[in-house]
């Protein structure tokens, strides 16, 4: 049995899988609110109850060095040595969290992606994968001649770089709000679609109903501003909602240059999928290829939304397996194949 986790600053999400003829298969999985557990070690004490672990990884929000991170958002500090010694579980990973999605890429089946531009499928390359969620994730899917592999990075945490009159007073308004520097994570994130209302609220004067800002005060606010904009029932909510789709599209064709994904670029996370009619209404696509002399370079990536929720988890599942294979020469996928 393998365990999969996907740690976040508000929740851990834990799955065990098994192979069946080559394809992992979900047993079962459980979330648990991160803020009510001393640290990762107590949660998947509670979550195993009788299964006997071969190897484990868990996709994590940061750079980890060495089998080690330190989370900024829980005051947990991680070492892959120290949760294999008291989880008795031969083999422990850590790796980062977009590298646990770049790895569930690989798994995933054409009903768990939706393709929001064809581009030119016959090309070959390296791809991209731009996740916003409670931040935003960014990393490289680097193509070695024979398969794709993910690396990490931190790119969601530079700067934010304004390309109209409204996004240069956004990018003013956030400076006053944070006292300083503003990253794209600022911008394209869950906190992001909310920074986006308020400078229209507060900065552009669009009404704010009482009915609304009722509703901003006593749910949360970018699941009231998605469900209304989504719905076509407040202006504010729309315009919001416009401005941060072609803010994630923009950042998206960034990505994109910067490693030259010719073999397409993944929209992941948690408000994607959320959020697929607006993505296919071309706000996200026009800013994503809008590139002055290379915008045709961009038109010739396919883009994908990825719709399965779980793909962080399936790849922190094949991560584990393929790597403690490697350590173990023993393969549970290879040993599950069926001749």
């Amino acid at each position: 049995m393998i365990l999969a986790g996907d740690v976040g600053g508000t929740k851990v999400h834990l799955a065990l899988y098994e192979f069946t003829d080559g394809d992992l298969k979900h047993a079962r999985d459980q979330q648990f609110p991160a803020k009510e557990y001393s640290g990762l070690e107590e949660i998947v004490k509670e979550f195993i109850v009788t299964e006997k672990v071969t190897a484990a990884c868990f996709g994590v929000p940061g750079p980890v060095r060495e089998g080690r991170l330190r989370l900024t958002n829980l005051p947990w500090t991680l070492d892959s040595r120290e949760l294999s010694t008291h989880l008795k579980i031969d083999y422990v990973f850590l790796i980062n969290d977009l590298q646990a999605n770049g790895y569930g890429i690989a798994e995933l089946s054409s009903e768990q992606v939706y393709t929001l531009s064809e581009g030119d499928a016959r090309q070959i390359g390296n791809r991209a994968l731009i996740s916003a969620g409670t931040g935003l994730g960014e990393a490289f899917l680097i193509w070695d001649g024979r398969d794709y592999v993910p690396y990490p990075s931190e790119g969601g945490h530079s700067d934010f770089a304004p390309r109209n009159e409204d996004e240069i007073d956004l990018l003013r308004f956030l400076m006053q709000k944070y006292n300083g520097r503003i990253s794209f994570e600022r911008v394209v994130s869950g906190q992001g679609l909310t920074n986006c209302y308020e400078f229209l609220r507060e900065v552009r004067g669009v009404e704010e109903p009482a009915w609304l800002a009722e509703r901003m005060t006593t749910g949360d606010p970018n699941a009231v501003i998605t469900e209304l904009a989504m719905a076509a029932k407040s202006e504010i909510c729309e315009k919001a909602l416009d401005m941060f789709v072609s803010a994630y599209g923009a950042e998206a064709g960034n990505l994109a240059l910067k490693i030259l994904s010719a073999g397409g670029l993944y929209v992941g996370g948690g408000i994607a999928p959320r959020i697929l009619e607006k993505l296919k209404d071309g706000t996200f696509m026009k800013a994503f290829s809008d590139k002055g002399r290379l915008s045709q370079l961009l038109l010739h990536m396919p883009v994908r939304v990825i719709l399965e929720s779980r793909t962080a988890l399936i790849g922190a599942a094949a991560y584990a397996e393929a790597r403690a294979a490697e350590l173990s020469g023993i393969s549970p996928r290879a040993a599950s194949v069926k001749f």
